[in-house]
């Protein structure tokens, strides 16, 4: 099972999902639970960002295909429906995030999965989808969704309960700089597997997600030791 702020292949994340992911956004690809895949380093393809100090997600809706009738997807606008009147990815995460915005449907719940360098991924943690506009950006329309971290970590679905440890996410600069620090290696015996993005300092005892400083990346085992002493 993996848990917030753990460091995983790409193979790895498949794994865990089941599934070959070929595409960014992936609605209810197990039960009713989505996931989604996201990049906030330099150079990304999509805008997405973080706020309020990790606790808001906004993330951009995705573009149509390059194809032979497309060849500047940048340039088009980002597609709610297709042609046959069958709702893209855009379209079936923002229909979700308005019932959820009028109070009609509780959010969606997804799971995010960040890419900070080739090869690389880090678990961001369990989200609720909160609210979805649609918004002119360099005169094409872009989607924007706005997405919640989850106190407790946990998916309501029986079969796929979990109870992870939460903490603000921790920006993508700062977990560059870790890792660089680091080497990409537990810093109390070097290893290289199962790793996790580690506050020194717990969020809940005052620590901050925005200092390279208070935070570490530790193996699994010196993980769950340091969160046993803890408790």
């Amino acid at each position: 099972m993996i848990s917030p702020g753990e460091v995983i292949s790409y193979i790895e994340m498949c794994q865990a999902e089941g599934a070959s992911l070929q595409r960014g956004m992936n609605f209810h690809l197990r039960g009713n639970v989505s996931v989604i895949l996201m990049s906030l380093r330099r150079g990304a393809p999509y805008a997405d960002r973080i706020e309020d100090n990790g606790r808001i997600l906004i993330y951009e809706g995705h573009d149509v295909p390059r194809t032979k009738g497309v060849t500047e997807p940048k340039k088009v606008d980002q597609l709610r429906y297709l042609a046959p009147g069958k709702p893209t990815q855009n379209g079936l995460f923002f229909d979700a995030a308005k019932r959820t915005a009028a109070g009609v449907a509780p959010p969606e719940q997804v799971k995010v999965y960040e890419k900070i360098r080739d090869g690389v991924w880090v678990f961001d943690g369990i989200f609720d989808l909160l609210d979805a506009r649609l918004e002119t950006t360099n005169s094409r329309k872009v989607f924007k969704f706005r997405l919640g971290l989850r106190e407790t970590g946990s998916i309501d679905e029986p079969e796929l309960q979990q109870d992870l440890p939460h903490n603000r996410l921790v920006p993508t600069a700062v977990k560059l700089e870790v890792w660089k620090r680091d080497r990409g290696s537990c810093v109390n015996c070097g290893s290289r597997e199962n790793l996790h993005f580690d506050h020194v300092i717990p969020y809940s005892q005052g620590g901050t997600s925005l200092s390279a400083q208070n935070i570490q990346l530790l193996c699994a085992k010196h993980n769950l030791q340091k969160h046993d002493r803890i408790l």
